[in-house]
């Protein structure tokens, strides 16, 4: 045997295999023996035995695999869990924009949403208290899914017989109003489970009850307790009562069916078992549920509206284009950010001009049932704050055209100031220097006066304070087309190629201007020649008080101190004894410019657009009146001296009230008010002899015919065929 184990050694391990299987067998049956000589186990139980083994076996086998289900099971759910989405909780709810005033003061709101949020520290706790005694009593304890509470409900509607009562959680309806649907299946019942276990497990306590309660359905359009509270009560929600906040509170479970608006009764009774749930668990003591038991409830039957909500219309339209452009703010964060923007508005001066605005008899009447159309705006000459704005008449349209920013139209004489008399003025021309008032032609342009006469030779004072044309034109091309062009440059109005012309002296331009834009070129004058950028916005802060952005004054020196005098000092003149006379407040310093337009069609007789921009020592106005649409029947018939001006006197009137009034201040022109006495008392010494020659006139019959009975006849042919060729030019008026 050994030799043939050593004949075949890889065979060696089969040996020590066989030894020890016969050992193994003969000590098997050597045990077994033993045991049945002593009284042990039968053959039987020997067998019974081995099968209680195998089944302990499986047993263990069927718990491991048991185990590892239930473990992947978990894993599988938390997973699930995990990968759940609800980002959407983090997106701030929609809430509106708080626009303040000049003061600090709530003058606005915009909004996009019904749904208005609160912070949880803004709603009291009574309230807060009600909704966990009545929706969900162990909040606080579960995580998200009451066992208890499904158990408990389900005791309960086996005994009734009928569905009476849910076992959802506040987390689990934050979830479902959130996320899901109202379907009633097993599949979107798991799906709210798995979502609630994410939010609790995201979100604390507190974070998911101000979350519920700024999202659920309270009936009547009301969504959230915000929009509840003033719904119903027509109040903040931080007013609430213990019985009306238990009543809102008892309303989540069917708003519909429980409006107190509808449902008095059911309201009333649903609110005294919320009184009562929150007795039993402690909220309130006997005292009080008594009390708020007995309260009388008081609701009002239609919805009081916001007195901030859609305020100053079209202040707040140009507010938002402003957040828009200047800080790259979208108007869906505008609309409902829940922002704080600080503005420069004026509600006193803003509440003026829109009740200017809805003062029909002062605006012309329109043809066709089409409205005479017109914008205006008031703006700070020191800071370029806009304290007030309005940009059309009848009604008005969400961010539709706003004549004050967006009109694009030819500001005629008003631009005078700002092309001409600035630029000569720095070039050396004095107030009272002469300029020429006569039939003039420029390579085939030839402007003429407003009432097409001529008076040879005028003063800058006179050709200002009259609107004259002709002097205007014939001192731009004396100082040269583009100094004018860097004057208005200067004062920051915008110019195209075609614009480069002498016709740019009466505001003819390709493209025009609006009231900002000449209210904001004006306000240089009453700066001391320094031109600051219009604006509204201050500052913005966001929800959670983080401040995105803020203005910063830039100033701009566009003229001297000397020269801005100077043009205030004849645009005090066009207020006192010109064109602007109905535009004068008694007892407050005045100056301003009046503009119009001719309607530029054969066989039309009458205005396009009418200007009027003016202002104090601590205000500039800019008011422009028109058709929208100019053509054979809309157009003005009246000039801006006989309307605007008297528009422009009540804005202004309005605005100043209760303002002390001001005087402009001219330490620089001694020289010229000297001149002034001087023009004025020669003037008067005119007038005196003119008022002599027509009496004398009146008694003895007109000097004129009796000179005429004494002409040639051929000296009235040629007479008459002068004044007709009088009858062409430029066709821009006063």
């Amino acid at each position: 045997m050994m030799e043939r184990w050593r004949k075949w050694p890889h065979l060696g391990h089969l040996r020590y295999f066989f030894r020890w299987t016969m050992y193994g067998k003969r000590r098997v049956a050597s045990n077994c023996i033993t045991l049945i000589e002593q009284g042990g186990i039968s053959l039987e139980q020997s067998r019974w035995q081995k099968r209680k083994n195998k089944r302990k076996t499986y047993w263990k086998i069927g718990g491991i695999i048991l185990a590892l289900f239930l473990i992947g099971s978990y894993m599988a759910v938390q997973s699930y869990i995990a990968t759940r989405d609800i980002r959407e909780l983090d997106h701030p709810l929609p809430a509106p924009t708080i626009i303040y005033d000049q003061n600090g003061r709530v003058a606005s709101k915009i909004s996009s949403s019904k749904m208005e949020a609160v912070s949880i520290e803004h709603i009291p706790n009574h309230f807060l208290e009600a909704v966990v005694a009545t929706e969900d009593r162990r909040f606080y304890d579960h995580e998200g899914i009451d066992y208890f509470g499904i158990l408990r409900a389900l005791i309960r509607n086996m005994k009734a017989g009928e569905w009476v009562e849910g076992g959802s959680t506040i987390t689990q309806q934050l979830a479902k109003n959130v996320f899901l649907t109202n379907e009633k299946t097993l599949r979107r019942k798991w799906e709210e489970w798995f979502i609630a276990k994410k939010i609790e497990r995201t979100y604390s306590k507190k974070e998911i009850l101000e979350m519920y309660v700024n999202r659920v359905y309270f009936g009547e359009g009301a969504w959230g307790v915000q929009s509840a509270a003033k719904t119903y009560f027509g109040k903040d929600v931080s007013k609430l009562t213990v019985s009306e906040a238990a009543l809102l509170a008892g309303l989540i479970k069917a708003p519909s069916a429980l409006s107190p608006v509808s449902h008095y009764e059911k309201a009333i009774a649903r609110r005294n078992v919320v009184l009562q749930l929150m007795k039993e668990q402690g909220y309130i003591d006997e005292q009080t549920f008594l009390r708020a038991k007995n309260e009388k409830i008081v609701v009002q039957k239609e919805k009081k509206p916001d007195r901030y909500k859609g305020k100053y219309p079209y202040y707040v339209d140009q507010l938002i284009e402003e957040a828009i452009a200047r800080y790259h703010i979208t108007q869906n964060e505008v609309l409902s950010g829940g922002l704080h923007i600080y503005t420069e508005l004026n509600p006193r001066m803003q509440e003026g001009l829109e009740t200017v605005y809805q003062n029909d008899a002062l605006f012309p009447k329109g043809t066709d049932d089409r409205l005479v159309q017109s914008g205006a705006v008031l703006l700070d000459p020191k800071t370029g704050g806009i304290k007030a704005l309005i940009g059309g008449r009848g009604e008005h349209v969400f961010r539709g055209f706003n004549r004050a920013t967006q009109l694009k139209r030819q500001p005629g004489s008003t631009m005078k100031p700002l092309a001409v008399y600035t630029p000569a003025l720095e070039q050396g021309y004095h107030i009272f220097d002469e300029l020429k008032d006569e039939p003039v032609e420029f390579n085939g342009y030839r402007p003429e006066n407003y009432d097409h006469t001529y008076r040879g030779s005028v003063t800058m004072y006179e050709a200002v304070i009259h609107s004259l044309n002709v002097p205007a034109v014939w001192l731009l091309n004396e100082i040269g087309v583009e100094k004018g062009i860097d004057a208005l440059q200067r004062f920051g109005i915008p110019l195209d190629k075609e614009d480069h012309s002498l016709g740019i002296a009466l505001g003819g331009m390709q493209q025009g201007v609006s009231p900002l834009q000449m209210a904001e070129a004006y306000s240089v004058f009453p700066n001391d020649g320094v031109r600051t950028d219009a604006h509204i916005i201050t500052k913005i802060v966001d929800q959670n008080g983080n401040e995105i952005a803020k203005w910063k004054q830039h100033d701009v020196r566009v003229t001297s101190k000397e020269v801005a005098q100077k043009i205030t000092f004849m645009l005090e003149g066009v207020v006192k004894e010109g064109t602007g006379k109905l535009a004068r407040i008694p007892g407050r310093a005045l100056a301003g410019k009046t503009g119009s337009t001719q309607v530029p069609l054969d066989g039309v007789n009458g205005v396009k657009d009418q200007w009027m921009v003016g202002y104090t020592p601590q205000l500039v106005g800019a008011v422009w009146l028109g058709y929208d649409h100019t053509d054979e029947r809309h157009y003005l018939q009246t000039t801006s001296s006989q309307t605007v001006a008297v528009i422009f006197r009540e804005i202004m009137e309005k605005a100043l009230e209760g303002t002390p009034a001001q005087s402009f201040a001219y330490p620089a022109l001694k020289k010229e008010q000297k001149q002034w006495q001087q023009w004025h008392k020669q003037q008067k010494e005119e007038e005196e002899k003119r008022e002599k020659e027509e009496k004398w006139e009146h008694e003895h019959g007109p000097k004129e015919k009796r000179e005429k009975e004494k002409r040639p006849h051929h000296w009235h042919d040629k007479h008459e065929k002068k004044q007709k060729e009088k009858g062409k030019g430029h066709k821009h008026d006063d």
